[in-house]
């Protein structure tokens, strides 16, 4: 099954402060989930949630970074499955940010999906995706006015 999820965003914000969301762990447990990331290529993470068995997931996305360029792209593979080493899912995240009409666009494509058994735990990453991209928007959006610190 070759199937990609592909969004685009915009954001009245500069690339930097977009990046730092995709980049600083603690930000990202504050849109996506727990995790160890650390921006350094070949750095090996996971991302922790709560197992969902319907969906045939134990809770932990296995993931590596494969590419870097600050403040423009990034992208790292993203693993998971039911638990005991077996992998359903292999895909790629990239990111891409561009300055654009005085803020930043960012486009994700999540794609590679070499292997793919489950149709609906891959719908619920695509309204996923939306869903927490749209909580970076509002937290930048607070920031802005000045209702939080990031």
């Amino acid at each position: 099954m070759n199937k990609s999820i592909n969004h685009q965003f915009f954001f009245p914000n500069p690339p930097k402060a977009v990046w730092e969301y995709l980049t600083n762990s603690e930000l990202m447990d504050l849109w996506l989930m727990k995790n160890d990331f650390q921006p350094i290529v070949g750095h090996e993470f996971q991302f922790r949630t709560g197992p969902k068995p319907d969906y045939n997931f134990d809770g932990i996305v296995y993931c590596k970074v494969l590419e870097i360029v600050p403040f423009e792209k990034l992208s790292y593979s993203w693993k998971l499955g039911p638990g005991d080493g077996i992998i359903n899912i292999d895909s790629v995240v990239k990111w891409e940010l561009k300055s654009k009409n005085e803020g930043t666009e960012l486009v994700l494509e999540h794609s590679d999906f070499a292997i793919m058994e489950n149709l609906l735990i891959f719908n619920s990453m695509n309204e996923g995706w939306v869903k927490n991209v749209h909580k970076i928007i509002d937290r930048l959006n607070a920031a802005s006015h000045g209702t939080i610190n990031t």
